[in-house]
Parts: C-alpha cells; structure tokens; sequence
C-alpha cells in the first residue's frame, strides 16, 4: 500500500524524542509526529501525552524526495472526537448543568494541582487544557506581582537618596 498525503492512517508510537515521536505505519514505513502535531494545545513535552508501544491515529501531511514521512495526530482527529480540542464552557454548562461557582473553583483546583496527584508526585492521568484566556490572565497576574515586587525592593535599596535635598 502506497502512502498519499491526506491519509489517515493507525500507527505504533516507536520512539520518543524531545521534539516529536517516530511512527511506525501498518505498512513498517516510519514517520514522524512533531511536537506541534501532537494534540490541538500547547505541548512541552511529548512524555505527558505519549508513551512507547501506543496505539496512534495520524494523517500524512507530507513525503518528501528521501522518503521523510510527517504525520500529525491532532489533524487526524475529529473536533468532536477531540480530547485536546477547545474546551466550549457554554456548552459544557447546558449538558451538565454546571453553575459558574463550580466551574470556576474546578478550574483553579486543576490549576494548582495541574498534572499532579494528591501528593504531589507526577500523575498518568490527561488533564483537561487551560484556555488560552486563562493562561493569559495568569499570566499578566504573575507580572503585575512580579513587577511590584521589584518596585518595592528597588525603592528600598534606594533609601532617602530618591527624594528632594533641602539645601
């Protein structure tokens, strides 16, 4: 069976590497899943989604002259089938009939505890991805706090020398 750009095909997970994952095809072609290509969010490291042996749908989106093969698993699945996909908070509200109160506080939980299991060690399980609204706003917290930390301790470096002199 010959490969054509476009396909969706399974495939076995044989190597893990920082930036990406090597696929072996039912055809013994192996190809190669870039980070960018692995699930629908931000990805840091492939380990949190991918392990050795597993059992991966992708597509082909290209072969080039050598035979190089790249793949992408995030293109290969279905928005509706989508574990990685955007996380619509409406909707989940009208299935399940989740108040904002519980929303909100199950999403700072996660956040805090992000990947991690009651005791602090590195947990197996998917956790659902932090919107790109959210992780912003944590991030300009973060800097506002930082920025007046710095202001306070160059402020107090600086003692009496900032104000005006009586001469």
């Amino acid at each position: 069976m010959a490969l054509e750009v476009g396909q969706i095909l399974e495939g076995t997970v044989t190597g893990l590497v920082k930036f990406g994952a090597f696929v072996e095809l039912e055809d013994k072609t192996i190809g190669l899943v870039h980070i960018s290509e692995v699930a629908s969010e931000y990805v840091s490291d492939v380990n949190d989604y991918l392990k050795l042996h597993d059992k991966v749908k992708v597509k082909v989106l290209s072969i080039d002259d050598k035979g190089k093969v790249a793949l992408s698993m995030k293109q290969a699945e279905s928005k509706k089938n989508s574990f990685h996909g955007k996380f619509d908070k409406e909707q989940h509200r009208e299935e399940h009939g989740h108040h904002d109160i519980h929303h909100e506080a199950f999403h700072k939980a996660k956040d805090s505890y992000e990947g991690r299991g009651h005791n602090g060690f590195r947990d197996d399980r998917k956790v659902l991805p932090v919107s790109f609204e959210d992780k912003l706003n944590r991030f300009l917290k973060d800097s506002d706090e930082r920025q007046l930390d710095l202001k306070r301790n160059v402020e107090s470096k600086r003692g009496g020398r900032g104000a005006k002199r009586n001469s």
